[in-house]
């Protein structure tokens, strides 16, 4: 496994990174053994970077990588844990919360729950716009003078933001949606994580199993899976948005890959500042990520990649419109 390094502050981590939400119930039911053997499968594999939220299955994925990680080398990993976004009983919304006090009161929650000592990245899920960056960033920054903490990082906010971020204390990188389907970082954030040495971990680059190639027109989202309530698997946007897997399709075929490694080297293509969350929650679907991490994209492919699914080209908001007014940029 090849690594890359998140900015100029940030920690060498392998250039594909394992994001754990779906092993608690973002996309439906999941095996705990499996997820376990899938945490397992990546780390042999190379695999350091592990992201995680406090709020993924309301404390469930932070406990189920304690228990996957239990044995392991702690220098041997990453941990990326993201905080802030409250929920109620039933999953209900809560907002954000992004106060100095909540923030270490959130840690020392994540540090018992994961079974360790300190967290590598620890950044809000979401910008608070009651408080202001400055202070949000200003409690990690403590958190990191006490030994809790050795990284900064954001998620989902405007150039505006990361700038008055990063001028409290270096950020490491940001984690936003970045995929075929999702570019509007292109526009102003990515120059400006360039322009300030920060890196960026890109999450959502199957589109949600859009690019995965195994999602067919027909097919519903089962129980607690999120995915039924996403415009972009909806009626006509999921028709229209599956013909642009199958101008991908023949790309793959004559690449030798499958849709989905395509589409992640795709990601992985746009820059060594880049590093791509894969949302594996099987070992097969991990299995079938991985050899994206070595695919090289030449000049022509990738020309054949834009002309076959155009910046823009999706239907559909990434998020229904609750959540949308919390994300620094659109689609």
């Amino acid at each position: 496994m090849q690594t890359r390094t998140l900015g100029r502050t940030g920690p060498a981590v392998s250039a594909l990174g394992l994001g754990a939400m779906g092993m608690s119930g973002g996309y439906g039911a999941s095996d705990r053994s499996e997820s376990i053997a899938t945490v397992h499968a990546a780390l042999e594999a190379g695999v350091t970077l592990i992201d995680t939220g406090d709020f993924y299955g309301m404390g469930h994925n932070e406990l189920l990588l304690a228990e996957a990680l239990r044995s392991r080398d702690r220098d041997g990993y990453q941990l990326s844990v993201k905080f802030g976004q409250l929920r109620g009983p039933g999953s209900v919304l809560g907002g954000q919360d992004g106060r100095p006090e909540a923030v270490k009161n959130f840690l020392a929650y994540s540090l018992t729950r994961l079974g360790t000592d300190h967290v590598d990245i620890y950044r809000p899920a979401r910008l608070d716009r009651a408080v202001p960056i400055e202070e949000t960033v200003g409690a990690i920054k403590e958190l990191i003078d006490a030994g809790y903490v050795r990284h900064i990082g954001l998620s989902e906010v405007d150039a505006e933001t990361i700038r008055r971020a990063h001028a409290v204390h270096p950020i490491a990188d940001l984690q936003i949606e970045y995929s075929l389907l999702s570019r509007a970082v292109e526009t102003d954030v990515l120059p400006t994580l360039r322009e300030l040495g920060i890196g960026l971990t890109a999450y959502g680059v199957l589109g949600r199993g859009l690019l995965s190639g195994h999602w067919a027109a027909g097919h519903t989202a089962g129980p607690g899976d999120m995915r039924g309530h996403s415009p972009r698997f909806s009626g006509g946007n999921l028709e229209h948005n599956l013909a642009l897997v199958d101008a991908l399709r023949s790309i793959a075929e004559a690449k030798g890959c499958t849709v989905a490694q395509l589409a992640i080297a795709w990601v992985a293509a746009q820059g060594t500042d880049i590093v791509p969350l894969a949302g594996a929650r099987t070992r097969e679907r991990l299995a079938e990520a991985l050899p994206a991490a070595d695919l090289v994209l030449t000049a022509d492919e990738l020309a054949e990649i834009e002309k076959a699914v155009p910046r823009g080209a999706a239907r559909g908001d990434r998020y229904p419109s609750v959540f949308m007014a919390d994300l620094g940029v659109g689609n």
